[in-house]
């Protein structure tokens, strides 16, 4: 039996069809579950069409993220039925997403994994200097949180469906820009870009700064605090600045530029304004009151129209000091 995530994200392919097509990323197994993960493709099948990626459900607990995700893909995929300016821009460009990348952990209500592995913690790249004890990623063991898995061993299924996935749907991308939702830290909303493995020394800050002034001209009202995620804490295992690495590696100067985010929203406001909600496993990092979740919805989706438009106008937007 699927989750009502993993259900929602086969309607998306039943209801955009001949645009959206599902792509079974592999499966994973907990106790007597076991359930798929999934991506999807949106738009244009050209390896180097400018791409929008979106993700969610790294951590099975910030449900809010999948959530993120899905209600904009269900925008989009309602209004390509009449929208003919939204299906023309489709044809030149693309979003790719894994809204569920911890299926399992949802299910579970667990942030980990089935094997107790903190995705997010589990890149095979290692912070310079000292990192946060224990949030940082440690390897004392899975029965606490953040664990890294066993030093030298694979990534774990779901880590290395989500980089096959962004390797094969983003890197030959010409233009792409990630977006991948979290929930769980401060009060405020804060859009992250690389690293989370140093201090400084992040080859493509310029541009995210450059991209952080569109976003000020797109909504001046925006509630998001931009910073390098580094600024609040450095851990290990980054799942992005390993992708981020890898991408550099494998086109270096060639061109295709490759941004990655994090949004970390702000759940401690929704517990300050409902303290009662710390009784329930998933109140730390989701919004209980109906209206709340209504309106991260709406926030976020703002968000990511942004990003569309940005992606869409190219990458000289974001490249030099002229829109």
């Amino acid at each position: 039996m699927n989750t009502p995530e993993i259900d929602r994200i086969f309607e998306l392919s039943h209801q955009g069809e001949p645009w959206v097509a599902v792509r079974e990323c592999g499966w994973v197994e907990g106790g007597s579950l076991r359930l798929p993960l999934l991506g999807l493709h949106i738009g244009s099948t050209d390896p180097s069409a400018p791409t929008l990626g979106l993700f969610g459900g790294v951590h099975g607990l910030e449900q809010v993220g999948s959530h993120v995700v899905l209600s904009a893909l269900e925008a989009i995929v309602a209004r390509l039925k009449w929208d003919r300016e939204l299906q023309r821009q489709l044809e030149r460009a693309r979003i790719v997403s894994m809204p569920v990348i911890n299926p399992i952990g949802f299910a579970l209500r667990t942030r980990s994994n089935a094997n107790g592995v903190d995705l997010m913690r589990n890149a095979p790249v290692d912070a310079e200097g000292a990192v946060t004890p224990l949030v940082g990623g440690q390897r004392i063991g899975s029965w606490l949180p953040w664990y890294r898995g066993p030093e030298g061993a694979p990534m774990q299924a779901e880590s290395q469906a989500f980089m096959d996935f962004v390797e094969s749907e983003m890197f030959s991308s010409s233009f792409s820009i990630a977006l991948d939702v979290h929930s769980g830290f401060g009060t405020n909303d804060r859009l992250w870009y690389p690293y989370a493995r140093q201090r400084g020394g992040y080859e493509r800050e310029a541009e995210c700064l450059r991209m952080a002034e569109r976003l000020r001209e797109f909504e001046p009202h925006h509630v998001y605090i931009v910073e390098p995620q580094a600024k609040q804490y450095t851990t290990h295992g980054d799942l992005w600045d390993f992708a981020f690495l890898q991408h550099r590696s494998k086109y270096g100067d060639s061109g295709s530029l490759f941004l990655p985010w994090t949004l970390e929203i702000g759940s401690w406001l929704w517990v300050k304004k409902n303290p009662v909600q710390l009784f329930s496993k998933l109140g730390a990092f989701n919004p209980v009151k109906p209206h709340r979740h209504a309106r991260a919805m709406r926030r976020h989706g703002r968000l990511i129209e942004f990003m569309w438009a940005l992606l869409l106008s190219g990458p000289q937007t974001v490249c030099s000091g002229k829109g």
